[in-house]
């Protein structure tokens, strides 16, 4: 049985890692829910296939928003879907749970986060920041008096913080990452082309064409979506260019934070970044050109880790081995009511 249980509950992915097992279930954070019976029919995969294909009364709702809980109970729910499906179901077994948050997040979301695992199944619940969880995640030693920095650039959110002694230093967590890229797509495609596209063609198109920095040779794909003149079908040619310039306004704003990060960060701890260079995880760092992007904003080396989707989430199950310093780390403080 097992007894630690890590989780990166993410706006678009939930990993579950277990300890000396490793990732073992890695599932969109979408539920599919009956409205006029608030039923819910299908989560993870199951559900990411519905949107846009379901009758009128089933509806694919996205739990979390921002990288904190947008809706309590399917939350709840697809928690317990996620730790039964890869715990095994027992009345008797409960683990303990390490969960992830975005790094400044407030008293109350903390405490949606803490009550929402302990409902689904978890014995003890403690809280990560995710940077933190990246770094460790990413095989960084953020023990040492040496300073580190991360940029996680998930799905709801981008988190960028300076590491040392195990303790967040400087940090700057932004709503702005894979999500909003894929907005930013939708609105490049409605106001260029006068095409309406959802949200699975503009990530396929993200996957596809996206690029933060200029590419060698010029990519061209099809895009499929409905015309808003005629408001019949249409299919568009699209290039890498095209799909640059949809995501400049995001990009910026996340070079901009990075560099806000730099700028709070302690002289001594700036000269060990310039030696170490940046770390890039979360699922936005397979985006084209992105490392470049940041490198040329910030002057420093930006290297690209390992599986760097999956690092929050070993870093959370990692995190459960020292589990008595996250104990007195600021986040896991139960203050008293008053």
């Amino acid at each position: 049985m097992a007894t630690e249980v890590g989780i990166d509950l993410g706006t678009a992915n939930v990993l579950v890692y277990i300890k000396n097992k490793g990732i073992v279930l890695e599932e969109p954070s979408v539920v599919a829910v009956n409205k006029d019976t608030e039923e819910i029919l299908a989560v993870g995969e199951e559900a990411r296939q519905m949107p846009g294909r379901p009758p009128a009364n089933i509806v694919a709702v996205k739990p979390l928003r921002d990288g904190v809980i947008s809706d309590y109970d399917i939350t709840e729910k697809m928690l317990k879907y996620f730790i039964r499906k890869s715990c095994g179901s027992s009345r008797f077994f409960k683990p303990r749970i390490m969960v992830c948050v975005p790094s400044g997040v407030t008293e109350v979301e903390k405490r949606a986060v803490r009550e929402a695992a302990t409902q689904a199944g978890g014995k003890t619940v403690y809280l990560i920041e995710e940077p933190v969880a990246a770094a460790i995640g990413a095989g960084l030693d953020i023990s040492k008096p040496d300073g580190v920095m991360v940029i996680d650039v998930g799905g709801g959110t981008t988190d960028i913080a300076v590491i040392a002694l195990g303790g967040i230093v400087a940090s700057q967590s932004v709503k702005v990452a894979g999500d909003k890229f894929d907005e930013s797509i939708v609105r490049y495609m409605r106001r260029n082309h006068k095409l309406y596209i959802g949200e699975r063609t503009s990530e396929d198109l993200k996957k596809k064409l996206g690029t933060a920095a200029p590419r060698e040779e010029t990519l061209v794909a099809e895009c499929r979506g409905r015309d808003l003149v005629s408001g019949l079908p249409k299919v568009v040619e699209i290039t890498s260019e095209e799909i640059m310039d949809a995501l400049e306004e995001p990009l910026y704003t996340i070079c901009e934070a990075c560099h806000s990060v730099l700028e709070q960060t302690p002289p001594e701890l700036s000269a060990d970044i310039t030696n170490s260079g940046i770390m890039l995880t979360g699922g936005g760092a397979y985006l084209y050109g992105l490392d470049r992007r940041i490198a040329a904003r910030t002057g420093m080396d930006v290297h690209i880790a390992e599986n760097p989707e999956q690092c929050v989430a070993i870093g959370t199950g990692k995190a459960l081995n020292v589990i008595e310093a996250i104990e007195s780390n600021k986040l896991n403080s139960r203050e008293p009511y008053l």
